[in-house]
């Protein structure tokens, strides 16, 4: 394994990127059967929601193959896909406003029939696309008797149901990406710990704490110091 770069892609166990893209197949079988053109003439509307559910699926897949350099970067794009799914969660709740429809309530029927509905690990195979999909479709399909029904205000608040589970499982990301970088910085950091220890193989072992040594000066000349300080003083003398 590297010292120098760190994890990337994966993205396709992520909860989160599966979700994502059963929402951007929602959306836009949604804005093919239920946005009629004449009312959406310049696909404005049609444009921003397609949009704004892709940017929260793609931009899951490019946090996570940018992981490998930059924390930083993956941080910020998962940041932009929650963001992008805020705006469509809006665009929907909007749609059954200006039908006069308000939102299923978290206690109704239909809303924890579609809460309790859960997804099934995907594993890495040798044939992996043509996995993916036959495990992503089978898990839409759960979705589906809501999804593909015919009354636009039931699809519309399946589709925010399942925006707003994407949206909870990319804050839960967003927090665990953090604690990350906090251990363990980013590129940077670990391009110097790598250094240090590639300089410092051939050094003793402190006598302290047991962690390489390197060599340091003071007034006396050089010794041993240890690669640790300040937090550990242990040093030998160089024969």
């Amino acid at each position: 394994m590297s010292q120098i770069y760190g994890r990337s892609g994966g993205y396709r166990r992520l909860y989160s990127f599966n979700f994502a893209t059963i929402v951007h197949l929602g959306t836009v079988s949604f804005c093919k059967r239920f946005i009629n053109w004449q009312e959406d003439p310049l696909a404005k509307t049609v444009g921003q929601m397609v949009g704004a559910s892709r940017s929260g699926k793609q931009n899951i897949v490019e946090g996570s193959e940018r992981a490998k350099t930059s924390a930083e970067t993956e941080i910020k794009l998962t940041d932009v896909a929650k963001a992008s799914l805020a705006e469509l969660l809006g665009d929907f709740e909007d749609y059954l406003a200006s039908r006069g429809e308000i939102p299923w309530s978290i206690h109704s029927e239909e809303h924890s029939a579609v809460s309790a509905l859960k997804l099934q690990p995907f594993e890495y195979a040798e044939d992996l696309l043509h996995d993916y999909w036959d495990y992503l479709l089978r898990q839409k399909s759960k979705f589906d008797p809501w999804l593909e029904h015919q009354d636009p205000v039931v699809v519309a608040n399946t589709l925010i149901v399942l925006v707003q589970r994407t949206i909870s499982l990319l804050g839960k990301q967003l927090q665990s990406l953090e604690s990350a970088f906090l251990e363990n910085g980013g590129i940077r950091e670990r391009m110097t710990r790598a250094r240090v220890e590639a300089r410092d193989s051939g050094s003793p072992q402190c006598p302290e704490c047991g962690k390489p040594m390197c060599k340091r000066s003071s007034r006396k000349g050089e010794f041993w110091g240890c690669s640790t300080y300040p937090e550990c003083h242990g040093s030998r003398n160089i024969e």
